[in-house]
This record gives C-alpha cells, structure tokens and sequence, in this order.
C-alpha cells in the first residue's frame, strides 16, 4: 500500500482541505468526550505552523442533508479548537466553492452532512470540494470505510491528495501488525455475537497463530462444544458455524483456547452475586458474565509470548465491577506483554480507559468500524483512492 504523506509535502501558501473526524458527543451543546478532537490536533497544527491556509472538514451526528440543524453544528468544536491552538477557527457555512483564508489561518467548515449529495459521493459535490483546494488531506481513518464525497469523491478530484499524520498511523500500525507482524500474532476477539463477528473470525483464523474469543461469542463455541451455557447470550443457529471456525483452527495449526472456568451470576445486573465455576458446571439459570481467573492467566501466558497482539472487545461485562476481573486481566497482560500491541473498537477503549493502560499499549486506534473492516481484510474506499492517486502521480 503506497499512499503521499502531508508531513512529505511543502504546505506553505497552499490551501488545504483537511477531513477529519470531529463526530464528538454532545450534551445540551456541550463536549463530553475530546478524544477524536485531541486526535486530530496534529495535523491542523503541522498546517498552521507551516504556513498553509486550512479548512477542516467534519460531519456531526445525522442530520437530514439539505437542511441546517443547529444541534448539529460544528460551533462547539470550532469553540474547543480555538481554545486548543490558541488562535481564533472560524466556523463557516458556505465553504463548498472556497474560502478565502490567510496564511498559518484554521478555519473549519460547517457540517459536511448538511450538503446534499456528500453520503451518496455525488460527482459534482466532490469536484467542487476539490476546486476548493491545492492539497487534499484525508486525516480520519474512523470514516475511511465510507465512500462519501468529503472522504473519498473529493480526493479523487483534488489536484493532491495525501493522508494525514493521523491516518497514516493508523494505516503503518496496523499494516505492522497484520502485513508482517512479529511472530506469534495473537487476536482477541470478543463481543456479544458470532454473527456480527463471523468475517474478522474467518479472516484472522488465516493469518493469527492463536485467536482468543470471550464474551457472548466465546459462550457459543463453547455450547458448540456440547457445553452447558445457562442463560448466557449466545447464538445457538450458529453452532455449526462456530464448530466450522474451530475446525478451520486445527486444519491450519491455529490454537483457539476457551475459557475453562466462568464467572456467572442469576441476572445481569450490576449486583448480581457472582459465582466462579468449572466450564462444565454452569447451572441451567446462571448466565455467564465473565471468564474466570483460571482462564485468564491462561490467555495471559499466550499474551506473555507473542510477538504481536490485535485487541478487539472486551471478555465479559466490565462495565459491572463484579464480572470486570476477566477483562481487566487481559488488558494488564496486553499491558505487560513485550509484544507489539495494538487495540481497537469503542468499547475496547473503553476498558483501556476503565483500567487505565493506554500508556503500555503501542497502538489504540481510533477507527471503529474501519478498524473493524481493516481487520476483515476489506478494502477502505478512502485508503483505496489514495492508494490510487499515489500511484498515478497525485
């Protein structure tokens, strides 16, 4: 994969046209979260500092195209991004044919989703995009697998189009952990359903030396396997599914360990009295929540020992303190492991954060869905333009 870098281009004077993710949430008009915001601070400061003449790009929540949305609106965002870089971002509405700009200015272009024809990648939207700039630069690696007209119509047409330092990241980790990872690459996957899953799981079984699954998809292989599973979530019409996924393992000398203990509780609330019991003594009405500790330190050993490890999802409900410990074990041995480490998917973050080892992982990537697909070796339309344009030039 070969793609232009904005760090490798001369941006001074230049007018660019940054797309990023500033999808942030919102309560009565206020930020609750400034993750993807902080994220995208390196490449509107690289701009600024080397003298080009910036418009961001962003779309906010869903609104109906066409139509301005004031609880959609970018103002909130270009109110934390004046703050941030210390210099003012004006928020503007009619952007799409251009915007006169100085040279180091930032400004940031109102709700892309408020113009007609930018989910369906309309031709003349993106070329007008694209007229209204000297460099392109695709920075939101969360949106790359959508062919919209701000993420890939615009550079198809725009005179350069390149990835920004956010993006390229991404693309280096996880290109580093899936192209040529360091041996043994070991995935966690989990999550509440097989289904949701089941392409990662067929892709991965081909490329990873062990695959470890928790959460509602770990409690189907496990009934798979004839064990009991109470009242767990699971997917009883894809056990043959799952049994075919194990087969595949063994076919190609892939470990695929499950939990041999749980933790189990009567409901799944937050005060339900856990339980930890043997993988085959799970009562008709418990429900498993957790992977016990038994399992836990047995996954942690294949962590102990890999070269690389791709982290998606959570093992069991970590948001209940009580049935947190399995999750919380695999993040401290992700953590502590000497491989190359890289996480991905909201609530993966999510317990990143609860317990607090963003620092000892190499790698958090802030694609959700793109991950996601990334990961299912399918192409980003956003990636793939690139790709294209690098090779032809531009």
């Amino acid at each position: 994969m070969s793609f232009l870098r904005m760090t490798d281009l001369p941006l001074r004077g230049r007018r660019i046209l940054i797309r990023e993710d500033l999808n942030v949430p919102l309560e009565n008009g206020h930020i609750t979260s400034t993750t993807r915001l902080e994220a995208a601070l390196p490449a509107l400061q690289l701009a600024r500092d080397s003298g080009a003449r910036t418009l961001v790009m962003s779309h906010l929540g869903r609104p109906k195209e066409g139509l301005y949305d004031n609880g959609a609106s970018l103002a909130p965002v270009a109110n934390w991004l004046s703050q941030a870089l210390g210099q003012p971002v004006r928020l503007i509405k009619d952007w799409v044919d251009g915007v006169e700009l100085g040279e180091g200015e930032v400004a940031l272009a109102e709700n892309v989703r408020f113009n007609v024809g930018e989910k369906s990648n309309d031709e003349a939207l993106s070329k007008r995009m694209a007229a209204a700039c000297d460099i392109y630069v695709m920075d939101a690696f969360a949106t790359a697998h959508r062919a919209q007209a701000s993420t890939h119509g615009v550079a198809r047409y725009a005179p350069v189009a390149c990835a920004g330092p956010l993006l390229a990241a991404e693309l280096d980790a996880l290109g580093r952990a899936l192209k040529a990872p360091a041996r043994p690459l070991v995935a966690i996957v989990a999550g509440s359903k097989v289904s949701t899953k089941l392409e990662l799981l067929t892709e991965l079984i081909a490329k990873v030396d062990t695959l470890i699954v928790g959460g509602g998809i770990a409690n189907t292989f496990l009934a798979a396997q004839g064990y009991a599973v109470g009242q767990s979530l699971h997917e009883p019409d894809l056990l043959g599914v799952a049994t075919e996924v194990m087969g595949a393992a063994q076919q190609r000398g892939v470990q695929l360990p499950l939990p041999i203990d749980v933790v189990t509780a009567p409901a799944f609330a937050a005060d339900a009295q856990p339980s930890v019991v043997a993988v085959d003594a799970v009562d008709s009405g418990q429900m498993i929540l957790d992977i016990g500790p038994a399992s836990a330190a047995a996954y942690a050993e294949h962590l102990a020992a890999a070269g690389t490890i791709v982290w998606n999802g959570p093992v069991g409900v970590f948001e209940f303190d009580n049935f947190a410990g399995g999750t919380k074990a695999m993040a401290k041995a992700v953590a502590a492991s000497p491989a190359f480490s890289i996480a991905g998917g909201g609530d993966t973050l999510a317990a990143i954060e609860k317990f607090a080892v963003g620092d000892e992982i190499d790698y958090i990537s802030t694609g959700g869905g793109a991950f996601l697909e990334f990961l299912e070796g399918k192409v980003l339309p956003a990636v793939e333009i690139l790709n294209e344009r690098a090779n032809r030039g531009a």
